[in-house]
């Protein structure tokens, strides 16, 4: 049943949200480890994790930065690895149209991979509870503030230990992601973006500044929309038939 509080959705919103909290946990210390051993300060690193709010794009940031990349193609890679949330925002948009702008605004920003998975779920159960926003403030926050505190303690062991980023934490970043998508492949679009990204991204991998990472996500995007609008355009040629 919805919450009957503003409170209680908040509250119900964060704990639902705590398992994508521990699996986020070594995905922030090892981006805060890259930062204490790269080129950037620590400040700048949980700056970065304090405005952008986005793990993959920061990680990639990171890493283009330690290789001397321009800024142009720094924010390209980002522009693009974000485009995803597009399609989470587009997903979730009926939920949030009646909202003010104050209100959107502050939960686009608060939108990750994970909040995406919980508030999907949460929504395909409670498509019309009136305080959904509520559930929704509390599992972005609850990320949110996840998210700096392991970017600082990844910090400052990564100054202490500068080799923290390789004692394997990079497997939970796998087994978080795997968790976040094999419950959305339960459509053919879904399914088949899936499979176009994890084609590109093999085939491409040897390609210079993530290219491949980037051609990999537009294909997925451009398969997974092809394949919505041709479901769509079948939908309405039955319904007029």
């Amino acid at each position: 049943m919805p919450h009957p509080t503003s409170l209680s959705s908040f509250a119900a919103g964060a704990r639902d949200t705590i398992p994508m909290m521990v699996g986020a946990a070594p995905f922030g210390v090892i981006f805060g480890a890259l930062v204490a051993a790269g080129p950037l300060a620590p400040w700048q690193g949980q700056l970065m994790s304090l405005g952008v709010f986005a793990g993959s794009s920061q990680f990639i940031a990171v890493g283009l930065a330690a290789g001397q990349v321009g800024l142009l193609v720094i924010w390209m890679a980002t522009f693009i690895v974000n485009l995803r949330h597009m399609l989470y925002a587009a997903t979730l948009l009926p939920h949030v149209s009646h909202l003010p702008a104050r209100w959107r605004f502050l939960l686009g920003f608060l939108l990750t991979d994970e909040t995406f998975a919980v508030m999907n779920a949460y929504y395909l159960k409670h498509a019309h509870t009136p305080r959904g926003h509520w559930y929704f403030l509390g599992s972005g926050l609850s990320m949110y503030g996840n998210w700096q505190l392991w970017t600082l303690l990844g910090l400052l062991f990564g100054t202490a230990f500068p080799q923290l980023q390789t004692l394997g934490l990079d497997f939970a970043m796998v087994a978080t992601f795997i968790a976040i998508v094999v419950p959305q492949l339960f459509r053919l679009p879904q399914l088949a973006a899936a499979l176009a990204a994890g084609a590109f991204a093999w085939f491409l991998r040897d390609l210079p500044y993530k290219l491949g990472l980037l051609a990999a996500i537009l294909a997925g995007v451009g398969v997974g929309l092809a394949l919505s609008h041709w479901q769509a355009l079948r939908r309405a040629a039955r319904s007029k038939a």
